[in-house]
């Protein structure tokens, strides 16, 4: 059927029947917070190119998670930024490291929220790269076992899901064994499956102090051109055993996403990335647009194009906006 006899405007009349006929909905449960975690005491330092955005210390991060919690967001993912670096990252293994200090603080405050760390190293790393350098080459194989003792190291210390970032092959194996045979074989990996070379990361590396002090990271970190080659990443991460696969950025590749949503039947996380977050929040500043109309644009369209969760750092933006229509 044709004009006149169709007319979707219809459907489209009032703000209640759009609600009624809306195909993709955004909850409050898709959602994850990432934060950042510092040493010492009373710190709660503004991120500058990420408002709303703090480093926090323990005692504050708790302050922070109980907001978060009371909010209905049902995940947290944790950044440790340490006060030492050594070329190693031994304090994302260590058993009083930052992050692991964190994890405990929250599950002994905040037990029902489940927290999901980050497994890297380049936040640790004096030379800000994601493995071990040697003559100047990030070494895959020798990096695989310090991400096991890290992910080991994270369980041990009360997280629900590890989420290794690296980017390195044969790391999901690496970090399933090890946390099998340490008897974690119920904490969860989220594998960061398809995660690009991407510009959208610049916000990031100010907040987690980690931007490379040599090169960048464009040898292990996939070329933004390719998407096919994220189906094979994503395959192999599956075999060797990732609970939830993500793609990462979100924005840049729902193309990507969306390959991933209909290829594969995990559930898929996609990371709206600091970037993506920063051009928002500038933009609504110099008043080009309007923040919040824009926040649930880009996050209802991730949501469409596939994602099964949101790792956003307009969480608690979009859950108090998303309490408030209920």
């Amino acid at each position: 059927m044709h004009f006149p006899q169709q007319r979707p405007r219809r459907l489209r009349r009032s703000e209640t029947i759009r609600r009624m006929v809306r195909e993709t909905i955004l909850q409050v449960d898709d959602l994850i917070m990432p934060l950042f975690v510092v040493r010492g005491r009373g710190i709660r330092k503004e991120i500058p190119p990420m408002p709303g955005n703090y480093q926090l210390s323990v005692d504050q991060l708790i302050i922070e998670v109980k907001e978060i919690a009371a909010l209905g967001i049902p995940a947290v993912l944790l950044f440790g930024i340490p006060e030492q670096k050594d070329a190693y990252g031994s304090e994302a293994y260590a058993k009083e490291g930052v992050i692991q200090q964190a994890v405990r603080a929250i599950k002994d405050s905040v037990s029902d929220l489940l927290v999901i760390t980050d497994t890297c190293l380049c936040d640790y790393t004096s030379h800000g790269h994601c493995g071990v350098v040697e003559e100047g080459t990030v070494k895959n194989d020798p990096t695989l076992k310090l991400l096991a003792q890290a992910a080991v190291s994270q369980a041990e210390a009360g997280a629900d899901i590890v989420a290794p970032s690296d980017m390195m092959d044969g790391r999901v194996a690496a970090i399933r064994e090890a946390l099998d045979t340490s008897g974690f074989e119920d904490v969860a990996i989220m594998s960061y499956a398809a995660k690009y070379a991407s510009a959208f990361y610049g916000p990031f590396r100010v907040a987690a102090d980690s931007t490379p002090q040599f090169g960048d990271r464009r040898s292990y970190q996939m070329d933004p051109a390719n998407a096919a080659e994220a189906l094979r990443e994503v395959a192999m991460d599956i075999e060797e055993g990732a609970d939830i696969v993500m793609v990462k950025p979100a924005l840049a590749y729902l193309d990507v996403l969306w390959r991933v949503r209909t290829a594969f039947d995990v559930p898929v996380a996609a990371y709206n990335v600091s970037g993506e977050f920063a051009m928002v929040k500038a933009a609504a500043r110099l008043g080009w647009l309007e923040e919040e109309r824009a926040m649930f644009e880009i996050l209802t369209a991730i949501k469409r194009a596939g994602a099964d969760l949101i790792l956003t750092y307009f969480a608690k933006d979009a859950a108090q906006r998303l309490r408030r229509i209920e």
